[in-house]
């Protein structure tokens, strides 16, 4: 079943999560009806924000809430897995809403996919990722003290259905990493695609090949 395709630009971190909340319960409850549905696959980018997931540690967030305040941020304590991680203007972030077993996919192999896509979009460009072990996500010499995170990776599923998803930095404004432990790592790095390139990234172009990379590997 191909995913329907939305682009919400850019949105609050608050209304975004109510919206894809709607559509995967909208989802699950027809699943379990036995009912028609849609399959999604949503686009976005977020003002400041911080999301600190089920598993995460409230000291991997290292500002005050007035010190957030300040640097115009907001902090979220939100249901899907891993620790801490920032989104803002820049970044790409995709919330796939799927029924995995249309895609006959178990969740590890779902994580994998996404990791997957991302890895080819980098590839695209030019640039080498992958993984590291023990640690979700897309990184860059992973398997170095160089090693820095170009995607961060957290999902929540129930009865198989998938929410949450993918942030990748495209042109991120990095700084804002620096006031967290990014994924509860204190010996990692963070960089983007403006920062491995040089220059500004066509969002656009990203999130063309970003669909490209999730479809194909969907179909």
């Amino acid at each position: 079943m191909k995913p329907k395709i939305s682009d919400w630009n850019v949105i609050p971190y608050a209304e975004a999560w109510k919206r894809q909340t709607e559509w995967f319960d909208a989802l699950v409850q027809a699943k379990q009806a036995g009912i028609g549905y849609v399959n999604h696959i949503v686009l976005c980018e977020h003002p400041h924000v911080y999301t600190l997931g089920r598993s995460g540690k409230d000291g991997n967030m290292l500002l005050s809430d007035e010190q957030l305040h300040r640097i115009g941020a907001t902090l979220y304590h939100i249901d899907r897995g891993g620790d801490i991680t920032y989104h803002g203007q820049g970044q790409l972030v995709c919330y796939p809403i799927l029924n995995l077993e249309d895609y006959s996919l178990g969740l590890k192999e779902y994580v994998h996919l996404l990791e997957e896509a991302v890895i080819g979009v980098c590839a695209s460009y030019g640039i080498t990722a992958g993984r590291l072990e023990k640690a979700t996500g897309v990184w860059l010499e992973g398997d170095t003290p160089r090693a820095r995170k170009i995607c961060a990776i957290g999902v929540r599923s129930s009865h198989f259905v998938t929410m949450h998803g993918l942030a990748l930095n495209v042109n991120t404004d990095l700084r804002y990493f620096s006031y967290i432990h990014p994924c509860g790592f204190i010996d990692k790095g963070v960089t983007s695609l403006q920062k491995e390139l040089g220059n500004e990234v066509s969002m656009t172009e990203v999130k063309e090949r970003l669909c490209e990379e999730l479809t194909n590997r969907l179909s």
